[in-house]
């Protein structure tokens, strides 16, 4: 076996999806170095050797250690992974930057679009870590749990450096983990974040008891409504029929682990939003994603029926089965975009 290229990982964010890549890292037999900023709970982790909150049947491998000192973890990292939530993604960034190698390879692997600036994760990180450090994205249907238990898993890595992608690509495999890379790095994150906001709606429509009928029509349109965005922020609507955009909609929408569905559910039960949210231990990011979503629509004139509706839905303003009524009486209209489903994809 030839000699691993990364020598040592920082993850940062020790959350479920931190802690997955953690574990999964550290099994290849590369050193990690797991940050947190709860002290608390780092000190557990040490303790126990496994994440009691978020990934509790899954012990630690050799090769993770805990920390909650951001200047030990980024010492001697070659890799950064940086799985926290997307509004503390900027500020993390910022206290990172002067403690990172001038040529270490930082992996964005959160889904979300930072609220006011309207920037993609990979934006953010670039802001703050400047040119030097080159910037992958890791995207697509994964939830923590299953990574972690090692059940197989494929995924997307982009970057606009093609080297940079097949180091990660090549770094990251194992058995369990196969990655697939591309350059359309728009595409992949608009994918990766918009469709927490449909997964929401996937939800609802399960909590109201709507039936198969009515989710399989709701991801379909919810796909369109987020390849319309993301080509036009200069994706490509091929990306968003691979992993980071249709295989990422679908395990986000059915699956039982996903927390934005969750959400969805208990909204269509006619729970209140605080309540729910109160009782999770993890970030739903397709709540702060849903209003990020309208105004991303509004900047590049692009009808966002879907996250509208939601928006009304997680803000109060109407009821859940109200909301997929407005859906359902909207005008009706071809389904394909443009002329022979060819044409402007902003309608």
């Amino acid at each position: 076996m030839t000699e691993r290229a990364i020598r040592e990982v920082a993850v940062l964010g020790a959350g479920g999806w931190g802690t997955a890549l953690a574990i999964h890292i550290a099994r290849l037999g590369t050193p990690v170095k797991l940050w947190g900023r709860n002290a608390a709970l780092i000190e557990q982790l040490r303790a126990e050797q496994r994440n009691q909150t978020y990934l509790a049947d899954v012990m630690f491998p050799p090769g993770v250690a805990p920390t909650p000192s951001l200047e030990e973890a980024l010492a001697n990292a070659d890799c950064v992974v940086s799985a926290v939530p997307s509004h503390g993604t900027r500020e993390l960034m910022r206290r990172a930057a002067p403690l990172m190698r001038a040529d270490v390879t930082v992996v964005s692997a959160t889904k979300g679009v930072e609220r006011g600036t309207l920037s993609r994760m990979s934006e953010v990180i670039a802001q703050e870590v400047g040119p030097s450090r080159s910037i992958a994205v890791l995207s697509g249907p994964s939830f923590a749990a299953e990574l972690a238990r090692g059940a197989p898993t494929a995924v997307l890595v982009a970057s606009d450096e093609p080297g940079v992608a097949a180091r990660v690509q090549e770094e990251f495999r194992s058995s369990y983990l196969r990655l697939y890379a591309s350059d359309d790095v728009v595409g992949v994150e608009v994918g990766g974040a918009m469709k927490n906001v449909i997964a929401i709606a996937a939800g609802v429509v399960e909590g109201l008891g709507l039936g198969s009928n009515a989710l399989a029509a709701l991801m379909t349109r919810g796909l369109a409504e987020v390849s319309r965005l993301a080509c036009a922020m200069g994706g490509r609507r091929d990306t968003l029929a691979g992993l980071s955009g249709i295989g990422d909609l679908i395990l986000t929408c059915t699956g039982g682990l996903s927390r934005n569905r969750h959400v969805g559910i208990e909204l269509g039960r006619g729970r209140a939003l605080e309540e729910i949210l109160a009782e999770m231990h993890t970030v739903a990011e397709g709540v702060t994603t849903t209003d990020v979503a309208l105004e991303l629509g509004r900047r590049h004139s692009v009808d966002m029926p879907i996250a509208a509706q939601m928006a009304a839905v997680l803000a109060g303003r109407t009821d859940p089965r109200l909301a997929v009524e407005e859906l359902m009486l909207r005008r009706q209209r071809p389904e394909a975009d443009g002329p022979s489903g060819a044409g402007p994809l902003v309608r």
